[in-house]
C-alpha cells in the first residue's frame, strides 16, 4: 500500500505536470490523429540543428506508454522529496534539468533516433544520490558503504537494461554526467565542529547552486552548437 505524503514538495507538483503532458498526449491522438505534443517537443535531431534548443529539456515531459511514465514516475516520487529535503527547492529543480538537459545533450551527439522521457533526469537524480552519500560518509559512517554499493548496483542493471531495442542508452549516461557534475559541485556537504556546547553538524563549504547550474547549461549549449556548426 502507498502512504500519501504528509507534505506535497516540489517533486510532486513536477509529477503532476509530466502526468498532465502524458494526458494531453493521448487526448492529442485521440482528437487530432497524432502526438503533438511528441513532435513539438521530443529529442528529434535535424529540429535541434535548426535551432529550437528546448528540445534538450522538453523531452523530460513526455513519455510513450502507460509503463514508460509510471516507471519514471515511481523513481522521481521515490527519490525527489529525499533529494528535495537535503537540497532545497530550487537547487532540486536544477538538479533535474541538468540530468535532463546533459541526458539529451549525449543523445543529440550520439544517437539519430528521436527520444523522449524523464528518465535521463531521473539518472541524475540517481547520481546525485550516490554523491551525496559518498561526500557526507564520514557522518553517514558503516550505512554508508552498503548505500554506495546499492545504488552502484542500481546504475549498473539500469544501464544494461538501456542497451534493449528502443531505449536511449546515451540519454541515461548523460543524465548520469549531469547529475554527478551538479551533485559535486553544488551538492550539499556535512562536517561535525567542535564547540563549547560539544559537537554540531555544520555545512563544510558554501556551495552556489545558481553559479553550477548555469555553468552546466551553457556547458551543454556550447557543444550543441559547436556540434551543429563546425560537424
Amino acid at each position: 500500500m502507498i502512504r500519501l505524503p504528509r507534505k506535497l514538495y516540489f517533486a510532486h507538483y513536477v509529477i503532476g505536470v509530466t502526468v498532465l503532458v502524458y494526458l494531453l498526449q493521448n487526448f492529442s491522438e485521440l482528437f487530432l490523429g497524432y502526438d503533438l505534443p511528441v513532435f513539438l517537443g521530443a529529442k528529434i535531431n535535424q529540429f535541434i540543428e535548426q535551432g529550437q534548443l528546448w528540445r534538450l529539456i522538453t523531452p523530460v515531459l513526455l513519455h510513450g506508454s502507460l509503463i514508460h511514465i509510471g516507471f519514471n514516475m515511481y523513481a522521481l516520487y521515490s527519490l525527489g522529496p529525499n533529494l528535495e529535503r537535503k537540497y532545497g527547492v530550487w537547487p532540486f529543480l536544477a538538479l533535474y534539468l541538468i540530468g535532463g538537459v546533459w541526458g539529451n545533450t549525449l543523445s543529440f551527439l550520439h544517437s539519430p533516433n528521436p527520444s523522449l522521457g524523464a528518465s535521463t533526469a531521473i539518472f541524475g537524480l540517481i547520481a546525485a544520490q550516490g554523491v551525496y552519500i559518498y561526500k557526507n560518509r564520514f557522518l553517514l559512517g558503516s550505512a554508508a558503504r552498503p548505500l554506495l554499493i546499492n545504488i552502484s548496483m542500481v546504475i549498473l542493471i539500469n544501464l544494461m537494461l538501456g542497451f534493449s531495442p528502443g531505449i536511449d542508452n546515451w540519454g541515461h549516461v548523460g543524465g548520469l554526467l549531469g547529475g554527478l557534475f551538479y551533485a559535486w559541485f553544488a551538492g550539499p556537504s556535512f562536517g561535525i565542529m567542535e564547540n563549547s556546547f560539544g559537537q554540531s553538524v555544520v555545512v563544510k563549504d558554501d556551495t552556489q547552486p545558481k553559479l553550477i547550474f548555469g555553468a552546466g547549461i551553457i556547458f551543454a549549449l556550447a557543444v550543441v552548437l559547436l556540434r551543429v556548426f563546425l560537424f
